[in-house]
């Protein structure tokens, strides 16, 4: 029988390979809903072999005849946004009917990406945002400061609010961080057009959700469990709630008998600073980097790379409550004479904690294989030491894995069990 309501979700430090996971599942759904982040996290899929990334929209939205909701979770760049809608039209793809957004999701002001560029030039000790503002935005609206969707449909409210708030900012800006200050006039009536063109599209959540109670809805998650802003490598983590129990914050609503899938990369990735235990910091992490295209999809920043720590995983799953996992990248281990999985962490258990900084791992070392894995489509046609690899994680983490990516077209893939 088929999950009705499923949630993907990363289990390690993003860039999992979820947009590909998501726009392969999103066929079979009616909705697909967005639930955190912001233009800070990058997904990617692909149609005729050209790629395809999204910041802002969620990943169902090639589909015709899914529904798709940005919800009262995420930040919004309207201009990011709205880019992407003209990458949908230059395509082709028929979006009108089919792209909703929350009234009470936050936006992002262009104050919002200087401050955070500034805040990262003059930081002793930068945390690694991608500089999308995305953070600052979020601490305006836990601050009680800041614009949402529900604003920008409403003139007289926009221009009293944005006019308060720039002015405040300029103060930060000239008097802390030393920068040049921004012109609200103007900013003002850019933010009024784009309220024009969202006022289409502006959903209260809660009520449109409603009309989805008896169908299938798909839970897209940005970035990864290891960056949830509660139980991440904190202060190196994103602003929000990347987490399956993020959802009913992020939507005024409670789905019944939801599941969570978690998406593990075979291998780790990380963008930016902030500890990684089983780091590769020689020339074989400079491969694994040039034979997945390990490289930011918002950024372009190279990523650091590393053996799977399933001690971390492990620690995402119960956060999670995953039972079943998808294992993405398994290619990229091709051609690999040895492979090493972080098992625990030397002097201590083998309980992850995000706290600690310098966890030194243990590893179980496994024999590679040299076969090329791209045109597998069953399981048993897998080498023997791939096989042997995928059943080590799954005897260690007491996970089941259910799919596995070979390759990054959509077709590049085994599946175990139905989602």
């Amino acid at each position: 029988m088929k999950v009705r309501n499923l949630a993907i979700v990363g289990l390690q430090w993003g860039d999992e390979g979820k947009g590909k996971i998501i726009d392969l599942l999103a066929r079979d759904f009616d909705l697909v809903v967005r639930y955190q982040g912001g233009p800070n996290a990058g997904h990617t899929v692909r149609r005729q072999n050209e790629k395809i990334i999204f910041h802002q929209l969620p990943s169902g939205i090639l589909h015709p005849g899914v529904q798709n909701l940005i919800a009262a979770g995420c930040v919004i760049n309207p201009e990011t946004l709205f880019s992407e809608i003209d990458t949908l039209d230059s395509l082709a793809v028929n979006w009108s009917g089919r792209l909703w957004i929350s009234k009470f999701a936050h936006v992002i002001i262009p104050h919002h990406i200087l401050i955070d560029t500034l805040r990262e030039e003059g930081k002793a000790r930068p945390i690694g945002t991608t500089r999308r503002g995305v953070g600052v935005c979020y601490e305006d609206k836990l601050a009680r400061i800041g614009v949402r969707i529900s604003d920008l449909i409403d003139e007289d409210r926009l221009s009293d609010r944005l006019k308060s708030l720039i002015s405040y900012k300029n103060f930060l800006i000239i008097d802390i961080y030393s920068g040049e200050p921004i012109e609200d006039r103007k900013i003002i009536n850019q933010y009024l057009e784009y309220g024009e063109r969202l006022k289409p599209l502006v959903v209260v959540d809660p009520y449109f959700l409603r009309d989805f109670q008896s169908k299938r809805i798909l839970f897209e998650g940005a970035q990864g469990t290891l960056l949830d802003i509660n139980f991440g490598t904190y202060p190196y983590v994103t602003s929000s709630h990347p987490i399956g129990g993020g959802i009913t914050a992020s939507l005024g609503y409670m789905p019944e008998r939801l599941e969570v899938v978690g998406i593990v990369k075979a291998y780790t990735t990380r963008v930016g600073l902030g500890p990684f235990p089983t780091e590769i910091k020689d020339e074989l992490g400079d491969k694994i980097r040039e034979m997945g295209n390990e490289f930011g999809s918002t950024t372009g920043r190279p990523r650091r790379c590393g053996w799977i720590d399933l001690s971390a995983i492990r620690y995402g799953a119960i956060i999670n409550g995953v039972k079943r996992v998808i294992l993405t990248k398994l290619d990229v281990l091709s051609n690999l004479e040895e492979i090493n999985i972080g098992i625990g962490y030397q002097g201590r258990d083998d309980r992850y904690d995000p706290t600690v900084e310098n966890l030194i791992p243990v590893y179980k070392k496994l024999s590679g294989w040299r076969e090329d894995i791209a045109d597998k489509r069953k399981y048993e046609d897998l080498p023997s030491n791939a096989r042997h690899y995928i059943e080590t994680i799954e005897e260690i983490t007491s996970l089941k894995v259910i799919g596995i990516s070979v390759g990054p077209e959509p077709e590049q893939m085994i599946w175990q069990e139905e989602v």
